[in-house]
C-alpha cells in the first residue's frame, strides 16, 4: 500500500513531511502502480484534504485499477460540530472526500479516531447508512483501542450492519504495543491490518544517527514523534541488520517484510518523499 501523507499542494501542514507536488505525486502513484501496489492510502485531515486531491488527480486515469482508502473524523473547520464521528459530520465529511478524490465511491472509508462525544451507535448507524448508499463499499477503523473495536463489531453484526472489515494502527518491529491485545482481536474477529509507519518514521532504514537526531537528514530531525527509546531501537536495528545481511536486502525490506510475515491479511503503508525513494 502506498500512504499519501507526504502529497501536498501547498498547504501548511507538518514541514518536513507533506511536500510532494503534483507532478511528484503522479510519478510515484504510476511508478507503484507498475509494480504492482494498487491500494493508496489518505485522509481528509492530511495537508487540509490536498493530499486526497493529489491522488485523485495522480489516479484520474487508473480508477479501476486503484483500491482507495481514506480517513475522516479530525476537525475540518471552526465551527464546534466540524470534527468526530457524529452522523452530521461522517456525512458530510464523505460527500466532501468524494469530491476532492475525484470519485463517484470510496473502497475504504476508515474512522481516524475516537470520539467520546458521540453514542457509538450513532457512529455504526450512519456508516451503516454510508456504505448502503453506495457511497463507500467497506468500513474500517484507526487508532481505536480493542475493547471499543470490539464493542462496535459486536454491535454492528447483532444488528446486521456492515462491520469494520480492517484496522490502520501504528506497528513496526520498534512499535509492538498492539501485540499485546489488538493483533489478538484482529484475528479472532476476522480483521486485516494495515500498518502506519512500518519503517517507525525513517528509523528502520538505518540512516539514522541514533544519537543526534536533530542533526539528521530526514523528518525525524523535527521530531521524534514516535519516541522510540534509544536502547531499544538500538537492538531492534541490529537484529534487522542481521536478517538484512543473511538475506541480501536492506534493512528496510528486512522491517517491512518483518510485518507482512507476521499475518496473511497484514499490509505495510509505504510512505516516501520522492520517486525515487519510493
Amino acid at each position: 500500500a502506498l500512504g499519501t501523507m507526504t502529497f501536498n499542494l501547498g498547504a501548511e501542514w507538518i514541514p518536513g513531511v507533506a511536500n510532494v507536488d503534483q507532478d511528484e505525486a503522479n510519478r510515484m502513484v504510476h511508478c507503484a502502480l507498475d509494480n504492482g501496489v494498487n491500494f493508496f492510502d489518505t485522509a481528509d485531515g492530511y495537508s487540509k484534504g490536498e493530499s486526497e486531491k493529489a491522488l485523485g488527480i495522480a489516479l484520474k486515469k487508473h480508477r479501476n485499477d486503484a483500491v482507495i482508502c481514506t480517513k475522516i473524523g479530525f476537525r475540518q473547520g471552526d465551527a464546534i460540530t466540524d470534527a468526530g464521528l457524529s452522523r452530521r459530520h461522517l456525512i458530510a465529511s464523505v460527500d466532501g472526500c468524494l469530491n476532492r478524490l475525484g470519485t463517484d465511491v470510496i473502497d475504504l472509508l476508515v474512522v481516524h479516531k475516537t470520539d467520546v462525544f458521540t453514542p457509538l451507535e450513532e457512529t455504526l448507524t450512519a456508516l451503516n447508512d454510508i456504505v448502503r448508499s453506495g457511497k463507500v463499499r467497506y468500513i474500517g477503523c484507526s487508532n481505536w483501542p480493542a475493547w471499543e473495536v470490539a464493542e462496535a463489531v459486536t454491535y454492528q453484526r447483532a444488528n446486521g450492519m456492515s462491520p469494520f472489515v480492517a484496522g490502520q494502527y501504528l506497528y513496526s518491529a520498534a512499535t509492538r504495543d498492539i501485540e499485546m491485545d489488538g493483533l489478538r482481536l484482529a484475528a479472532r474477529l476476522g480483521l486485516s491490518l494495515m500498518a502506519w509507519s512500518p519503517l517507525a518514521a525513517g528509523l528502520l532504514t538505518g540512516k539514522y544517527n541514533l544519537d543526534d537526531l536533530e542533526n539528521s537528514d530526514g523528518r525525524m530531525a523535527s521530531g521524534d514523534f514516535l519516541q522510540v527509546a534509544p536502547p531499544q531501537a538500538e537492538a531492534v536495528l541490529a537484529a534487522l541488520g542481521k536478517a538484512a545481511d543473511a538475506h541480501g536486502i536492506t534493512v528496510a525490506q528486512a522491517a517491512l517484510a518483518w510485518i507482512i510475515n507476521k499475518g496473511s491479511s497484514h499490509t505495510v503503508l509505504v510512505g516516501a518523499s520522492s520517486t525515487a525513494q519510493l
